[in-house]
This record gives C-alpha cells, sequence and structure tokens, in this order.
C-alpha cells in the first residue's frame, strides 16, 4: 500500500530499492534509447566522413577532369590553327604555281619568237650569202 501511495506519488523504488522519480521501465526504456541514440549519432558520424571523403575524392575527380578539358580544348584549337595555316601556305603556293606557270608560258612564246626571228635571220644570211 505504501508502494501505491508512492506510486501514485510518482515515486518508485528500483529493483536496488532507491527512491526513483521514474518507473524503473521507463528509466531503462530512457536508457535504452540513450544508448540507441549515440549509436546512431556514432554511426552519422561515421556517415558524414566517409561522404565527406568521397565528396573530396569527387572534387579532385572534377578538378582533374575539367584540366584534361582545357588540354582537349587547347589541342583542339592548335589543329585549328595548323589547319589554317596550312590551308593559307597551299593557297600561297597554288598562286606562285600559276605565276610561275604564266612566267613559263611568257617564256615559251618569247623562245618561239625567237627561234622564228632567229630563223628569219638565218634565212637572210644564207640569201645574202647566195647572192654574192
Amino acid at each position: 500500500m505504501a508502494q501505491e501511495a508512492l506510486g501514485a506519488a510518482g515515486l518508485h523504488f528500483d529493483e536496488l530499492n532507491k527512491l526513483r522519480v521514474l518507473d524503473p521501465d521507463v528509466a531503462q526504456q530512457t536508457a535504452q534509447l540513450r544508448e540507441e541514440c549515440k549509436a546512431f549519432v556514432d554511426k552519422i558520424a561515421q556517415f558524414q566522413s566517409t561522404v565527406g571523403g568521397l565528396i573530396e575524392l569527387m572534387d579532385q575527380l572534377a578538378r582533374a577532369v575539367e584540366s584534361e578539358k582545357m588540354k582537349a580544348i587547347g589541342a583542339r584549337n592548335l589543329l585549328k590553327s595548323i589547319a589554317k595555316q596550312r590551308e593559307a601556305q597551299e593557297q600561297q603556293l597554288r598562286a606562285l604555281i600559276a605565276e610561275k606557270k604564266m612566267q613559263l608560258e611568257r617564256y615559251r612564246i618569247e623562245y618561239e619568237s625567237l627561234c622564228k626571228i632567229e630563223a628569219d635571220q638565218n634565212e637572210f644570211i644564207d640569201q645574202f650569202i647566195f647572192q654574192k
């Protein structure tokens, strides 16, 4: 009866017969919940550590990818500039070839003209020699 009166007042005895404010079952559940919460917090801390390592690894990988991307863009731009230089050089060489062909044609015409003049002069000389 004394325990019931104390129980009604919110006081309880535990297994060691110590006076407690909480019911022993509630105290045990509270202690168990505290341990589970501590284990949960430890697991969350471990998870955060793992995720932090993963994020750092992904950041390093992203930096490496960005660096390789910049190298690839630089190489592509270099190839484009080399291609443009080759096109310009090709055009210059084509223009030079056309100029040399025109010069060759002029020289050929001049040569034919000189050959004709030489033939005419040789004929004139032959006629002059035969007339004497």
